[in-house]
């Protein structure tokens, strides 16, 4: 016997169709969000190596530093010997085609080491030119003390795309955010590791000096030098 059309069966059927395709998509995410995860993860990796001095042997965590009332992530690195030797900082910047997502690396004294885009939508053939090494080579140390981080067309040291003013302009924009944000890391021109590899070393008896805090951030609980004097927040795996 035919079973009676209603809306009460309907109703059941959709009910029933979409738990089935949320478990089903639940469990695709379940399988796939690690992999992507490490995917991720290790594209980040490589752009922050390619972005920092070829020194850089430890890269640290990803932290975050607001600047206005905007939150942005960065990496510092370290060579073989624990010394600061970069930071590698993320930028966002409006762009023609829309948001321009930029990884920028510093040396300890603020220059740029160099750029690396690392999500865009600009035009092909036009601003998408920004991702190329024709373009991008002239930030390769950029030293924003001496030079301003603007279009030549507007006063500034930096060769614009041809035909695609509005995507250089943001470009130089999105580094000039960076040199900003650099700035508020620390507030000084990196001077975590002369505090914390060199005179904190030496005066590390169970906490950190007056000097290492005043450098580093807030103390924690610390061990003896000789383990591993590594709590200053602003500074870890530096105080040894």
């Amino acid at each position: 016997m035919a079973v009676k059309s209603s809306f009460r069966n309907m109703t059941v059927c959709l009910l029933l169709i979409c738990f089935v395709c949320s478990s089903l998509l639940a469990g695709v995410y379940a399988l796939t969000k690690e992999p992507i995860d490490a995917a991720a993860k290790a594209k980040n990796e490589a752009a922050i190596k390619e972005v920092l001095p070829e020194e850089a042997v430890a890269i640290e965590e990803e932290r975050s530093v607001k600047v206005g009332e905007q939150e942005y992530t960065y990496n510092l690195a370290y060579d073989a010997q624990g010394n600061t030797v970069g930071c590698a900082v993320n930028v966002s910047t409006l762009g023609f085609g829309g948001p321009i997502l930029i990884k920028v690396g510093f040396d300890t004294e603020g220059v740029i080491y160099n750029t690396k885009v690392l999500s865009q939508a600009e035009t092909p053939g036009l601003g998408a030119k920004c991702t190329e090494e024709s373009f991008s080579a002239q930030f390769k140390g950029f030293n924003p003390a001496e030079k301003k981080l603007a279009v030549k067309k507007d006063g500034g040291d930096v060769d614009a795309i041809t035909a695609s003013t509005i995507t250089s302009r943001a470009y130089s924009a999105g580094l000039a955010l960076a040199v900003e944000v650099f700035k508020t890391i620390g507030s000084t021109p990196m001077l975590l590791d002369e505090c914390c590899s060199g005179e904190c070393a030496g005066e590390c008896t169970g906490e950190c000096s007056e000097a290492c805090s005043q450098e580093c951030g807030t103390c924690e609980e610390v061990a003896a030098c000789e383990d591993e004097c590594s709590s200053c927040e602003g500074c870890p795996k530096q105080c040894k």
